[in-house]
């Protein structure tokens, strides 16, 4: 039984986790006694220390208006209600043996030698925290800085797991810089999540500004995923209209199945995204079962979807990564897809445009040209 279960705890795909643990408990009572018994014995306690590490963990600067628990242990110092924007540093372990687009995760203990792990959280007053981000900045090679904004099903240990193991991918050697929302971090907990990332927006455009005006970096990148793209886009749009000279530090956009209305997207925010100047792009797939599901829900197609055709916007880059993406919900392919992560490595690191990526092909339609990934 034990061989049965073993890979599904390997998973990376978290909510792939939470669905196959609901059909688990349908189909069988002893896998759910199993696997009761294998999560509680995932420790939150990281085994090691950074000392012995073959590589140094990954810092990662984050900005939360999570509400600060009373919890010190750092994968639960943060909750999923509403709070006060709280600024820190956290730190993730890397593994020696790390591959990319892997998430290395327990099935019992964690150990920073052998797994992807949030091992440290240290909290700055807003004063100190900008200070260090400048200084970072300055110290950087090319003045870049990497802004996440995750998406729905996340937890703040998650998400800061999440853009460790993308920022170690990308190899990016600027600032990065985790924004973490009040998501439930539950598969039920979507109509939350919903309302909360709509209640971030107004939070996540101020911090976009403060980074923009007191970080010193000559280039911003913002990626957002699933459902973190309505905050984001938002906050966006928003900033640049009221200050905007401030377009100029944002380098690129990516969006990463945005759980969006697709005619909300197309008659209210696509012409303003097109017309900042700013290089966006939007990667899409038709193995995504969570925006079906999404779809479903809402009674409307989303951005992230591909029904046929996808979703093509004059001055907008259109990536198709069906492809690519063989997860079972086709959800996380920003960092589980190593085609994925190569293509938005050309993205920051080279500036180059889709017909500039090698690894792309154009597809020309009636509704214009939107790109796919080479077989």
């Amino acid at each position: 039984m034990f061989f049965i279960l073993a890979p599904a705890l390997y998973f990376t795909d978290e909510l792939l986790k939470d669905t196959a643990m609901i059909l688990w408990k349908k189909n069988s009572i002893n896998l759910y006694v199993l696997l009761a018994f294998c999560l509680t014995g995932c420790a939150s306690t990281a085994v090691g220390a950074f000392e012995e590490l073959a590589e140094p963990p990954v810092r990662i600067f984050f900005a939360t208006d999570r509400n600060h628990t009373d919890s010190e242990e750092p994968g639960k110092m943060f909750g999923s209600e509403r709070g006060e924007v709280s600024y820190g540093i956290c730190a993730v372990s890397i593994p020696s043996d790390h591959r990319i687009g892997e998430l290395e995760s327990p099935i019992f203990s964690e150990d920073i030698m052998e797994h992807v792990v949030l091992a440290d959280v240290s909290l700055y007053d807003r004063k100190d925290y900008f200070s260090k981000v400048a200084g970072f900045v300055d110290r950087s090679a090319d003045k870049h800085m990497l802004v996440f904004v995750h998406g729905y099903n996340m937890t703040f240990e998650k998400a800061a797991r999440r853009m460790a193991q993308v920022v170690r991918d990308l190899d990016f050697n600027g600032c990065p810089v985790l924004y973490s929302w009040p998501s439930r971090g539950k598969v039920s907990g979507y109509p939350v999540d919903e309302t909360n990332v709509r209640w971030s927006e107004k939070n996540l455009k101020g911090f976009l500004e403060e980074i923009a005006v007191k970080s010193g970096a000559e280039s911003i990148f913002l990626i957002a995923h699933s459902m973190g793209n309505r905050a984001a886009t938002g906050a966006f749009l928003e900033l640049i209209s009221e200050r905007p000279l401030l377009e100029k530090r944002f380098k690129a956009l990516l969006l990463t199945a945005p759980d969006i209305d697709a005619g909300i997207f197309r008659r209210d925010m696509a012409e303003s995204l097109e017309q900042s100047g700013v290089h966006i792009t939007i990667y899409v797939s038709s193995r995504d079962k969570a925006l079906e599901l999404s779809k479903r829900i809402h009674g409307f197609p989303r951005v992230g979807e591909v029904d046929g055709v996808p979703l093509i916007v004059p001055g907008i880059e259109t990536i198709d990564a069906s492809s690519v993406d063989t997860s079972f919900l086709g959800h996380s392919y920003y960092n589980g897809s190593r085609s994925v992560l190569s293509d938005m490595f050309y993205i920051i690191n080279e500036d180059l445009r889709a017909n500039e990526r090698f690894s792309l092909e154009a597809v020309d339609t009636k509704d214009g040209r939107y790109w796919r990934f080479k077989e």
